[in-house]
Order: structure tokens, then sequence, then C-alpha cells
């Protein structure tokens, strides 16, 4: 839909469903668990979490770390400390240990830290929140592209629309030159009948 300008910001947990409440956006991607009240809510998919150390840190040397593994060390709490790009430079400064959602560690990608995913721990689940008294038929283009469904899917707003008819092929029959039933084989042979020596030779 070129010709629907669309606008995308980033919001953090405190303000993932106020936007959608206050009318500043549409649609929202959502971590759940939410307070659904008032609004349609599509479950997407799981994210892996990741710890994120500083640079140098022993975990480095591995590709997954186990959350067992890890009593010892000294987490931080992401909103406590203003967000998660605050609470990475902390990180950064080797005051603790930070569990981030993948994609968010490697958004902000703070410089001297570094991530590796970790098992043991929950995931967490993305899902796409709307109004539910929304009836825009841009916003439903837009939860049925998310859902998987294509600009020829019968269930797209867009794919409503009638298909043309294709034109009726025309009706050849009793048109042109019938072919005979038994194909001619061979081509007629003028020569035929006549002997090895029946030709007139041409006098001189």
């Amino acid at each position: 839909m070129p010709h629907v300008p669309l606008r995308s910001f980033m919001s953090d947990g405190g303000t993932q469903l106020s936007v959608l409440r206050d009318g500043s956006a549409d649609l929202s991607f959502v971590r759940l668990p939410v307070d659904r009240e008032g609004l349609n809510v599509i479950p997407l998919y799981e994210e892996q979490p990741v710890v994120v150390a500083p640079k140098g840190h022993e975990i480095s040397v591995f590709e997954d770390v186990a959350l067992e593994d890890l009593a010892a060390e000294t987490f931080l709490d992401a909103d406590e400390l203003g967000g998660p790009e605050t609470a990475l430079q902390v990180v950064a400064s080797g005051a603790g240990l930070l569990i981030l959602p993948m994609s968010v560690a490697r958004h902000f990608n703070v410089k001297d830290t570094v991530a590796r995913r970790l098992t043991g721990a929950p995931g967490t689940e993305i899902a796409l929140a709307w109004p539910s008294d929304s009836t825009d038929e841009v916003i439903e283009e837009f939860i049925g592209i998310v859902r998987g469904r294509t600009a020829q899917s019968s269930r797209q707003p867009s794919a409503q629309q009638e298909k043309p008819k294709k034109e009726p092929k025309p009706d050849r029959r009793g048109t042109g030159v019938k072919k005979p039933k038994v194909a001619q084989r061979y081509a007629p042979n003028p020569d035929k009948g006549r002997g090895k020596g029946s030709r007139k030779k041409g006098k001189r």
C-alpha cells in the first residue's frame, strides 16, 4: 500500500499499551502478558533470552550459557536503571550481568559488552495488539499480513474485489478444411510402373 504512510516508533514496557489507549498508535507489538481489556491480541512468536556481560567475561567462550551456572553472579534490573540502554552501559562498567530479550540486546549493541544465549530462563512472547473497536480496512490488511496472509488470500480485504472473468475460448468447430481420416503415407511416384530401362533417351 504505497499510498498509505507508515510510521513506526519504539515504546518500552510501560508505554506499549498506552500508545494504543491514547491514540498515538493504531497497532503495537507488545511483550506478553498484558492487560487485554479493550484490545485484540494475537500471539506471534517466542523470543530467546540472552545474558549480557562485560567484555572479557568468562561467558564469552561459550555459545550458550545455563542460568544455573550463573547463580553466583550479580544481576541488574533494566527497569530500575531506567531502561535497557542505560542498563547495558552499567553492564559495560563491570557492575553486573543483565538478562534481556535477544532483539533488545542486538538493537542497542553497547560497546564493551558480550551477549550469549541463555538456557533455563523463560522466553518472552511477542504479540500484536490493537483496539477491539477498530474497523479500519488498512489495519485489517496489516493484521492479515502479520498473520501470514498474502495479497491473494481470500480473507484479505484487498482480495475481496471481484476478479475479472476470463473470456471464453473461440469455438473452432466447423471451420477450416477437414483432415482426411487416413493420412497419405507416401507421395505418388511419377515413375511407378516403368521398368528400369523404360525411360527414353534423348537424341544428340
